[in-house]
């Protein structure tokens, strides 16, 4: 899994490609986390993604929780149709904010 950083004026945007697994979920929790100290949004792209194990939706599932703590909207874009369907298949699509 890649992930890429990007800064436009207060929103942070992580474009992430590959896979997130078991293996990459740590990556993506410790790169996200520090940025709600300093964003007053995040975005994730996930036009690269193209897969997310259990271990990636628990780490989805601690940035939303990140999010309501911290009070910084959490977006996530370009979410392709087999991955949206494991979002809607598990519950996550009714949790998190998909555009």
């Amino acid at each position: 899994m890649n992930i890429t950083k990007k800064q436009e004026g207060k929103t942070c945007i992580f474009e992430i490609q590959g896979r997130l697994d078991t293996s990459t979920a740590p990556k993506l929790h410790d790169e996200l986390l520090p940025a709600f100290d300093e964003a007053g949004k995040i975005v994730l792209d996930f036009a690269g993604l193209v897969y997310v194990s259990s271990a990636g939706l628990r780490v989805l599932l601690m940035t939303q929780k990140a999010a309501k703590s911290k009070s910084v909207p959490v977006e996530l874009h370009n979410v392709s149709p087999d991955i949206m369907e494991v979002f809607e298949m598990t519950g996550f699509s009714n949790i998190l904010t998909i555009t």
